[in-house]
């Protein structure tokens, strides 16, 4: 791959957006070989976590503009839309393996947005996120209109996305857009051991985790204990399952499989 940058590290995989020179700003090949990336990470029963960050001073700056104006490069803005960000977006959210985003800067645009479909998003002190896309005179796409209103309240949402205000990392987490924000010294290192013990946990527990938080988005209380039970029901078959009461009984560090 030209644009992403994959590394195997033990039971986890680090993808890294790699167009440093243009703060990894997305073009198509960039996105469809993230896909790509994200489609070999959930396939690989190897892989039980995956790490997504950026190479160079940004995490991504959106779009890249270039190649949605210029007439030689023939991505029109639809497709920009339906085939770059919304399969992104769609992998992020549904891949059943805990996703964390490292946020080593600016995440602006779509760029922001792709950081927060992913589970656990954690930042540098120094990053930002912002909604870039009103001055431009776009809406917010990735997703940006479901998750955002979701994580931050609806009222915050809209004057971010209205006024295109830049957020700091630090204030990004006290408004709850964001887990954590981290030392820019200690970054790289925390991210690799949260990703880490997430890739020992029960790798199926934590995917049906996903899917319930995913269906309960827009359940009501009664149809969401519905799929809790059936989910449960699910996540208690599970070798992880059977390992993780026996080594509470034991008295003992359970040994998880993912299986």
């Amino acid at each position: 791959m030209k644009y992403i940058s994959v590394e195997t590290n033990g039971n986890y995989c680090i993808l890294k957006l790699n167009r440093p020179e243009k703060f990894n700003s997305f073009i198509r090949p960039m996105a469809l070989e993230l896909q790509k990336a994200l489609d070999e990470c959930e396939s690989n029963p190897e892989v039980r976590a995956i790490l997504l960050t950026a190479e160079g001073k940004a995490f991504c700056a959106g779009q890249d503009l270039n190649e949605a104006v210029d007439p030689a490069l023939k991505v029109e803005l639809d497709k920009i839309i339906t085939e770059h960000y919304n399969p992104l977006i769609t992998r992020l959210t549904k891949i059943e393996k805990p996703i964390v985003c490292a946020v080593n800067g600016v995440a602006a645009g779509a760029g922001a947005n792709v950081a927060l479909a992913c589970d656990i998003v954690i930042a540098t002190e120094s990053a930002s996120f912002i909604q870039a896309f009103s001055m431009i005179g776009l809406i917010p796409d990735s997703g940006g209109t479901w998750i955002l209103p979701r994580l931050v309240g609806y009222a915050r949402a809209k004057a971010l996305m209205m006024t295109a205000e830049k957020v700091s990392a630090i204030d990004a987490e006290k408004m709850g857009m964001i887990y954590k924000a981290v030392p820019d010294e200690n970054f790289i290192a925390e991210a690799k051991k949260l990703t880490a013990k997430l890739a020992n946990m029960p790798t199926r527990g934590l995917g049906l985790t996903k899917r319930a938080l995913n269906l309960g988005m827009n359940n009501s209380l009664q149809e969401q204990l519905v799929h809790e039970w059936r989910l449960q029901s699910e996540a208690g078959s599970t070798d992880d399952f059977k390992e993780g009461v026996a080594a509470f009984l034991e008295k003992r560090k359970p040994e998880f499989t993912g299986k």
